[in-house]
């Protein structure tokens, strides 16, 4: 071949060579004289170009190429002027001092040219600076109601914008409510799509607004599909939190009259939002699957798609509403588009018969390699969902998914495989081995770390009781000399987990941890040192250490040795005063970066009281005499977080008080709010007595503060029961010239929602080493035994979930795990009792019984405390 030739065929890159040195260089002829359209446009490109390459620009730089493309505002070329908004819009959030770009953008946005007039609002809209944004307030209202749909619809798109950005441009995109209203009507489509988007947007947070525009919405007919498309999904949101009967009906017939509209985008979304409600029936699903069916034999391949891959998903859940589809799905199968026809056959496997799995299995194998990755997971959870259903088929399935182990494929697809193969093994008991063999072979040439150290603990703890054990230490052994120093690490766990489990094997694995004890990566060297001491020293710490799992998160432990080492104490450090919940960092530092200042704050306590920095709290003169906390909860919002003023409630625990900090935080700068205090009704809360209130003497704009409530019981019952609650405050306008806040004010309020305390506001979780020993030690003197029924709950699961909720105690011995298709469960909880520290111990059994709905349990409590022997006992 002619090598001239040969370099006339290559690819042109225009942006070769370009870099951010020669565009700054460039940028003079931004003021040649008269300008010249064609070589701005090339150099704008260039800026564009970097910008989406990520290419970072300094505050001095982005600063000056800001100036000097406003200067191409002189330019009454189209074209031109179309690319200085598109460059100007990148560099407002870089650049400063953007204020002269202001009087340019609300010139345009006056221009008779619609395109000067939407791009400057797409602009402006940019502009960092609420309160320059606020001068050009009325264009951008004007603009949301133009007669023009081009300029409407990027008013309102801008303004989906500002409602992503800070607290202020939300206050004045909702300041256009009327405006936006009016333009839900307007006869063009695209405006009426994004102004019952931006509507939407403005009223998320309000449940009951939502829900009363969808109901407004329904029932008049909307002219745009994609506002139709748009109100479908609105619809379905609310349906899923609808209680009543009757609205919900309504909502369901208004989608499936959408089934019979003229659209097929309308049509097709309708069906999706029928299909993806979470409690729909099968008698509700007909009319939409049947929908569906029609489109499998579209001529049109978007549509054949949509509707194969809306139903792939449906058959997950309803395999057999979907069964009437597999005569168009077969068709499907030799369809020229691959994604399709994988979607198909994955849709076939979940709701075909055994005999047929083969042949499909067959059918995917010809072109899995042809698909993407996203396409082969789908692939992978057919295949999982079709072992967990055909259990004799599991070997040929485990099969093929260890084929595609060794294929080309992602990050995220390999996980896929790994995962479905670890569900299989923990599923089928007989799965268990050719799984393992399966991945071992994996992990010998494995290019995921993640992966790997998974797989490797997964040999450690299951390897051990397989039938011939020994075969698998020499796949750990080999990632010891292998791999990176993390899958050393996890190598060298499993093979401790062996030895431990393995006494047999135990003097042939030591000699293979000795082998490490002069790694390079320390990590690895401790772990060896730790394993071989341990294994050759003390067996039953070993046995706690190796194969159990830390009962506490690791950042709890670090901070309570950090604590413990500070103020060092005669008595040892004990593990069980390691809070079992995760520990929420100190909010002070994260206010202080977020405001600059602690001025005017109050602290916000952490959620487990039982650490020293609960010690805050008596720096209050008024909650010093109360005692020490014994336990704090996380903060519990009352209001929506969108909403003029944002309150939290923390409740602090004491031996006979309960004290709630609400934290508030005024989100208007117009106002600052004096002498807030927050009102609390107990009259649904038998037994508490409200003592006194504490208020926040001041809330200025951003800074939050807290208010205190003390509520006190009698100290031989801890009641339960809901309060109400009302913000009550003084508000004082700030005029926005000087930043001063007015002499005189006026009284106002603000409602909360309310506020339960519950049964597990007096327990907290603690770690049990040994609950078969601490339950006998309890002995059967302080023990309590009720018989309940808890008709709502649909499975066993659910029932574990709610009761550890519910009491606040921590899940012993991996009970909190419920064994699939298992109709007897025991659950063990531990826990310690505000009366005293007191120890308490749960054990209930679990039965679910098909002649009556719900669980049934018997609930056994032992504790020291009689007291919480009977709040446990009575809780249900």
């Amino acid at each position: 071949m002619n090598p001239e030739k040969k370099n006339d065929d290559e690819a042109y890159d225009p942006f070769m060579g370009v870099d951010k040195g020669s565009v700054l260089q460039e940028k003079r002829i931004f003021n040649e004289s008269p300008i010249n359209p064609r070589k701005c446009c090339h150099l704008i490109t260039k800026i564009l170009y970097l910008l989406g390459q990520g290419q970072t620009f300094t505050k001095t730089e982005a600063t000056d190429l800001f100036f000097a493309t406003t200067m191409l505002f002189q330019s009454t070329d189209v074209n031109l002027r179309r690319m200085v908004y598109l460059v100007l819009k990148e560099l407002l959030p870089l650049a400063e001092d953007v204020i002269i770009v202001i009087s340019c953008l609300t010139k345009d946005m006056n221009s008779k040219t619609d395109l000067y007039r939407a791009n400057a609002i797409r602009v402006l809209c940019k502009i960092n600076d609420v309160a320059m944004l606020g001068q050009a307030e009325r264009y951008l209202k004007q603009a949301i109601v133009d007669r023009e749909a081009y300029v409407a619809s990027a008013a309102l798109v801008s303004g989906m914008h500002l409602m992503k950005g800070s607290p202020a441009g939300v206050d004045i995109v909702k300041r256009w409510f009327s405006e936006v209203q009016s333009a839900v009507k307007s006869k063009s489509t695209m405006v009426q799509y994004h102004a019952l988007g931006l509507l939407h947007q403005i009223k998320r947070n309000d449940r009951l607004a939502v829900s009363k525009l969808v109901s407004e919405m329904t029932r008049s007919p909307v002219r745009s599909h994609y506002a139709h498309c748009l109100l479908i999904r609105y619809t379905c949101q609310v349906l899923e939190d609808e209680s009543d009967d009757t609205e919900r009906g309504r909502l369901y017939d208004y989608l499936e009259s959408c089934l019979r509209h003229k659209s097929e985008v309308v049509i097709y979304e309708a069906a999706r939002g029928i299909c993806g409600l979470r409690t729909v029936s099968s008698k509700e699903l007909t009319p939409a699957v049947a929908v569906l069916q029609m489109f499998l034999s579209s001529p049109k391949a978007s549509l054949r798609f949509a509707a194969v891959r809306t139903l792939n998903k449906v058959a997950s859940t309803h395999p057999l509403s979907v069964t009437v589809c597999n005569p168009d799905m077969e068709n499907l199968i030799g369809d020229v588009n691959r994604s399709i026809a994988t979607l198909a056959i994955t849709a076939l496997l979940k709701t075909g018969a055994e005999t047929t799995v083969d042949r499909l299995m067959k059918q995917i194998t010809n072109f899995i390699n042809d698909i993407s990755d996203e396409f082969k997971i789908v692939v992978v959870d057919a295949i999982k969902t079709l072992c967990l259903k055909y259990k004799q088929k599991h070997r040929t399935l485990m099969t093929s998914l260890a084929n595609m182990l060794r294929d080309e494929g992602g990050y995220q697809y390999k996980k896929a495989i790994v995962d479905a193969m670890l569900t299989i093994i923990a599923a089928l008991p007989e799965a268990k081995e050719p799984g393992l063999a399966h991945l071992c072979e994996f992990i010998e040439d494995c290019e995921f770390t993640q992966l790997s150290t998974r797989v490797l603990n997964l040999l450690g703890r299951e390897g051990p009781t397989t039938s011939s054990p020994s075969k698998y230490i020499r796949y750990i052994y080999n990632r010891l000399t292998l791999e990176s120093a993390n899958v050393r690490a996890a190598a060298l766990s499993a093979l401790a987990k062996f030895a431990l489990g393995l006494p047999a094997l135990r003097p042939s694995i030591s000699i293979l941890l000795s082998r490490c004890l002069h790694d390079s990566d320390d990590e690895v060297r401790d772990r060896a040192t730790l394993y071989l001491r341990l294994l050759q020293q003390d067996q039953d710490l070993a046995q706690t250490l190796i194969l159990d799992s830390l009962p506490v998160p690791l950042d709890n432990l670090e901070r309570c040795l950090k604590e413990y080492a500070a103020n060092p104490s005669a008595q040892p450090f004990d593990i069980a005063v390691v809070p079992v919940t995760p520990i929420a960092p100190e909010p002070s530092e994260l206010l202080r970066s977020k405001y600059g200042s602690s001025q005017g704050f109050s602290p916000v306590f952490k959620p487990d009281a039982d650490r020293p920095a609960a010690a805050q709290l008596p720096a209050i003169p008024e909650l010093a005499a109360l005692g020490p906390v014994f336990k704090s909860s996380a903060p519990q919002q009352l209001t929506e977080s969108e909403t003029e003023y944002v309150v939290n409630c923390v409740k602090h625990i004491f031996a006979e008080h309960v004290v709630f900090q609400f934290n508030c935080t005024n989100t208007l700068d117009a106002q600052v709010l004096e002498n807030v205090v927050v009102k609390m009704d107990a009259s649904s809360a038998p037994g508490f007595r409200v003592e006194w209130e504490l208020e926040a003497s001041s809330l200025v704009y951003g800074v939050p503060g807290a208010a205190y409530v003390c509520a006190s019981h009698d100290p031989e019952a801890y009641p339960t029961g809901s309060f109400g609650n009302v913000l009550k405050f003084q508000v004082k306008d700030v005029d926005p010239a000087t930043g001063e806040a007015d002499e005189t004010g006026y009284e106002d309020q603000y409602p909360l929602d309310n506020l339960d305390v519950t049964v597990a506001d007096y327990m907290k979780k603690t770690y049990c080493t040994s609950f078969k020993d601490e339950w006998a030690a309890l002995g059967e003197d302080n023990e309590l035994v009720e018989i309940f029924a808890l008709s709502t709950m649909k499975s066993l699961k659910d029932a574990v979930n709610e009761i550890i909720d519910f009491l606040g105690m921590q899940a012993c011995d991996k009970t909190e795990v419920v064994p699939p298709k298992r109709t007897k469960h025991i659950l063990l909880l531990s826990g310690s009792f505000v009366d005293g520290n007191a120890p308490a111990l749960v054990r209930i059994r679990m039965k679910m019984d098909d002649s009556a709905p719900g669980v049934s349990m018997e609930l056994t409590v032992r504790s020291t405390s009689p007291l919480a022997s009977r709040l446990l006992s009575s809780a249900f």
